[in-house]
């Protein structure tokens, strides 16, 4: 449901400053080889570029059914993950966004401004409650809360893809609604393609993207799977009739999904790839992509269980959730001004 970054900017005494990246992924299953390769890794990359902040959207978990101690688990798992990936939380703030209360704030806020007919246009809103006989509430608001998140910091850029342009043209109009309605507040979000990774499709379907939340294990490699585990399922991973390791999507789309996979996690190009393959079988080749997997998730895996063995992850989202808190304040703030709020008293 919520897996995006976006950018927007730092002000001093009106002046802006930096350019920030905020990140936000749903703790809704196990981060997968596919977050890491399509996304985890450029945010690595650009917390050297720009001020960071990585959320976990705990919040939009909620709108289905969780189990309290599940819930729990992953989200901190899912911080954990960010650090151990390789974001220094002394360049970026990593926080849950249930900590920064002014994210549901402003979404209550915005939710009043937004219609039935948006909410009921929303496409993953038909999706997740197709056939199901009762529905909640929040799966129906979400949109609003996701355009306060992105609201809350005044975005200037924000990259989607295909199932959250509706999202985003969502917060375009609330953001373009609230400006005409109380005057200018908002900045209005503007879409951006970064550099990502590669697009990792699932191993037993290629027609749908490698997902966390996927009710079968053997379609994606979690982050956290043991080295026996990814070599079976990198085995039984489909592939097609023939026996060539080409880059093709068109006609060997299972192929080429693997072969994405090992480029990412080696040095090898996809025609370095099928240069050392020619001529041979797809058992060696799935052999040799196993342990490159196991190779590159070694080192982050000692490192999330490092983390979570010292608690160090608290403090990391304790200090995360502070420093957003500054930032959201100064827009709720405005906001409620605006919109006629009486200012509460300071203690």
């Amino acid at each position: 449901m919520w897996a995006f970054f976006c950018c927007f900017i730092y002000y001093l005494g009106g002046v802006k400053l930096k350019k920030t990246v905020l990140s936000g992924i749903t703790p809704s299953g196990r981060l997968t080889l596919g977050n890491y390769i399509g996304a985890m890794k450029n945010y690595v990359k650009l917390q050297d570029l720009y001020q960071c902040n990585y959320m976990v959207a705990d919040l939009h978990a909620i709108t289905v059914p969780q189990e309290p101690e599940d819930l729990r688990e992953r989200s901190e798992a899912n911080a954990a993950l960010y650090i151990a990936a390789g974001i220094d939380p002394s360049k970026s703030n990593v926080y849950l966004q249930s900590a920064v209360s002014q994210h549901a704030e402003l979404g209550w806020l915005l939710t009043t401004l937004t219609s039935m007919g948006e909410l009921e246009r929303m496409t993953q809103f038909k999706d997740k409650s197709e056939g199901k006989e009762s529905v909640g509430a929040g799966l129906f608001v979400y949109p609003s809360l996701m355009a306060a998140d992105i609201l809350i910091y005044n975005t200037d850029l924000v990259p989607v893809g295909e199932d959250q342009k509706q999202h985003l043209e969502l917060t375009r109009d609330l953001a373009g609604r609230f400006n005409n309605r109380f005057g200018k507040c908002f900045t209005i979000p503007e879409p951006y393609i970064p550099e990502v990774g590669a697009r990792i499709m699932s191993l037993d379907d290629v027609s749908k993207k490698m997902s966390k939340s996927s009710a079968v294990p053997a379609s994606y490699i979690a982050l956290l799977d043991a080295p026996d585990v990814i070599r079976k399922k990198i085995s039984r991973a489909t592939t097609d009739s023939g026996a060539e390791v080409r880059y093709d999507v068109a006609t060997k789309p299972e192929v080429s999904n693997l072969m994405s996979i090992y480029s990412q996690c080696s040095d090898l190009s996809l025609e370095d790839i099928r240069v050392k393959y020619e001529g041979k079988m797809y058992g060696g080749f799935k052999k040799d992509l196993a342990e490159v997997i196991v190779a590159t998730l070694e080192p982050l895996q000692n490192r999330y269980y490092e983390i979570r063995s010292t608690g160090e992850i608290q403090d990391i989202l304790a200090q995360g959730a502070e420093n957003a808190s500054k930032l959201a304040t100064q827009t709720l703030d405005e906001v409620k001004q605006r919109m006629g709020f009486l200012p509460s008293r300071k203690h």
